[in-house]
């Protein structure tokens, strides 16, 4: 098992201490620290984490900007986005951005530590059906300009299909049933899908497919 790499970045220093202990204690490196947006940038750009825990609400730039930033950066960094409210209106805009998942602040340190495993690993932290729920609640009232830019002309028909079933949350194992395929030929499509459009999980393809009008809220 690989060690991620992470850097904390949080306004408040007595979060940022804590979560620092909490993934120590759970095998996990944390290479630096961050109290603002700028300050998260500067240290993927110096430090190549794995992971940014990242909260949304912090001074100067805040954490959608810098999580826009990073995302832009070389590398494979990951973005985990902390709030302090369930389902926070910045939720969306956090996936739309490049977040890879959120948490809310008073996760337990178990938690902590399996998500941070989890998005290292190249995943998506939130269930399918959960990041859906969140996107068709927030979707109406996003920005007209979409975050997410992509040419969906470069996806075969059956691509497509998969993408819009990833859309309405399905997984793998559901969209095989539905299309009358194996898993196995499923998870090649997906990894197609996020290979021609540039997507780095699922919850970013979820976005993209309300984005694009594949999937439409309450479709």
């Amino acid at each position: 098992m690989t060690t991620p790499r992470v850097v904390i970045a949080d306004d408040q220093a007595f979060v940022r201490i804590g979560f620092r202990m909490i993934l120590s204690s759970g095998g996990i490196e944390v290479v630096g620290e961050a109290a603002d947006g700028a300050e998260a940038v500067s240290a993927v750009r110096d430090l190549r984490p794995d992971v940014v825990l990242m909260d949304i609400r912090m001074p100067g730039m805040d954490g959608l900007e810098a999580t826009r930033r990073i995302v832009r950066e070389p590398g494979d960094c990951r973005v985990l986005m902390l709030t302090t409210f369930d389902l926070d209106r910045y939720v969306y805009d956090a996936l739309a951005a490049g977040a890879s998942g959120f948490l809310l602040k008073d996760v337990t340190p178990e938690h902590l530590v399996a998500a941070v495993r989890l998005i290292e690993t190249g995943d998506a932290l939130l269930a399918p059906s959960i990041t859906r729920r969140l996107v068709e609640r927030f979707a109406s009232g996003a920005p007209a300009a979409p975050v997410v830019h992509r040419d969906l002309a470069a996806l075969t028909p059956r691509e497509r299909e998969v993408l819009t079933l990833v859309g309405h949350g399905r997984s793998n194992s559901e969209i095989a049933d539905d299309l009358t395929l194996s898993e196995a030929t499923v998870k090649t499509h997906v990894a197609r899908i996020f290979a021609k459009l540039e997507l780095r999980d699922r919850a970013q393809a979820v976005v993209l497919a309300y984005e694009t009008g594949l999937v439409t809220p309450g479709a």
